[in-house]
């Protein structure tokens, strides 16, 4: 485990609780252990898996996520933390209530620093790039809702320049996508567990709103330290040369570890995991007081970075 994140990548294990642990079991045999205060997500990648339901209460009441995962390392299914929050259904109705101008200069504010970040982490791997300055001028051009989609105009300068001239982001393909797809999924998780634990539904987004997107919201806020994921894919590429993706323990650990990445806030530096928890407490804040709260971490120097 690290940063919070089990990894189940094995066949045949089976998944128990003992004495306030995770126990993982194969064939009778005790694989290890890890205290169920210190899970932020069990991910189940590997075949043949099996859990009790003790298991799937024990993280629930701790507000974990259970992430299963299918081809590629792609999250076909969350399990939720749903009614930890002491005033979910207050904060329902704020969600609920909240209006546009509201959820387009909070979606603004999502869109200006994933632009920023991705600028940051272009820097550190290509510094004399020159798409840089196109990303500087997408990030002052971004308006409240970004009627003019600068995200992806963005995205179509960032990746080509980021990985490679003929990158393209494909969830199935078994390229730097693989990596891509495992961290965001990390990602994703402990952005799940935070928006949960300040009784947000995840399926009421800002602006990611499709009705078969349960985790509309997650998305949202996540979006600006994707870029965080993007740096390690990149590292991991470069030292593939042109071989196929290899997705081993230790890569995983790596992508993993991205939640403990510093980052710098109004009150000094921390971990990302701490700053996602911030971010959906200010969100929530910011729908009952119908004005811009938002506690948004940024990106540390390059040469912080992991």
């Amino acid at each position: 485990m690290i940063g919070g994140i089990v990894d189940v990548a094995e066949a045949g294990r089976h998944l128990s609780i003992h004495r306030g642990f995770l126990k993982v079991v194969a064939d009778g045999e005790t694989l290890g252990q890890v205290p169920l205060d210190d899970i932020t997500a069990l991910v189940l990648s590997g075949p043949q898996i099996t859990l009790s339901k003790q298991v799937m209460v024990a993280l629930a009441e701790r507000r974990a996520v259970i992430v299963v995962c299918g081809h590629n390392w792609h999250p076909l299914s969350f399990t939720l933390p749903f009614g930890v929050h002491f005033e979910a259904a207050g904060v329902l109705h704020d969600q609920i209530n909240a209006g546009e101008p509201l959820k387009k200069r909070l979606w603004q504010r999502l869109v200006r620093a994933k632009i920023g970040n991705q600028a940051l982490i272009l820097a550190k791997h290509a510094p004399e790039h020159d798409k840089l300055t196109e990303l500087a001028v997408l990030q002052r051009r971004v308006k409240s809702g970004d009627p003019e989609n600068m995200e992806a105009q963005a995205a179509r300068h960032y990746w080509p320049a980021l990985m490679a001239s003929g990158f393209r982001r494909e969830r199935a393909a078994v390229d730097a996508n693989s990596y891509l797809n495992y961290g965001y999924t990390v990602l994703r998780a402990a952005t799940a567990r935070a928006v949960c634990g300040a009784g947000l539904n995840p399926a009421l987004g800002l602006r990611h709103g499709s009705r078969v997107n349960s985790f509309a919201l997650v998305d949202d806020l996540m979006e600006p330290f994707r870029p965080l994921v993007d740096t390690i894919a990149r590292d991991f590429a470069e030292a593939d040369g042109d071989q196929i993706a290899d997705l081993d323990p230790n890569r995983k650990r790596r992508l993993a570890a991205v939640l403990q990445q510093d980052l710098i806030t109004e009150i000094g530096s921390s971990p990302l995991i701490n700053c996602l928890g911030r971010l959906a407490q200010s969100l929530a804040t910011s729908l009952a007081a119908k004005k811009d709260l938002l506690d948004l971490a940024q990106i540390v120097p390059s040469n912080r970075l992991l």
